[in-house]
């Protein structure tokens, strides 16, 4: 079975893109939140990139041909804006940190 078969992973992709997409749409109001609402925003986009992290080291730790193909495509999407994964992960903490210190300002 290749690794796109597996239902955990099809489930799980479906289930972080919708979290992605629902969350995108409630931090377009971000500035409305209160500070108890900011906080939880922080967190859940927190834990969305813990759960990408995990999922994406899914890939690179398979021997599926797909799998490694999917990881070189994002290498190389990421390398037309300057910067690896990991680096596009350490620069959304940074903002999340960033939007942590300014809740109370």
């Amino acid at each position: 079975m290749g690794f796109f078969d597996s239902d955990i992973i099809q489930q799980e992709a479906k289930q972080l893109f919708e979290d992605y997409q629902q969350l995108t749409q409630l931090g377009s109001k971000y500035g409305k939140f209160d500070r108890d609402g900011k906080i939880v925003f922080i967190e859940q986009m927190e834990t969305l990139l813990d759960r990408y992290k995990v999922f994406m080291k899914r890939f690179e730790l398979s021997d599926d041909f797909m799998a490694k193909m999917t990881v070189e495509q994002m290498n190389t999407q990421m390398s037309q804006f300057g910067m690896t994964p990991l680096q596009m992960f350490d620069q959304m903490n940074l903002t999340l940190d960033r939007m942590k210190s300014e809740i109370d300002k």
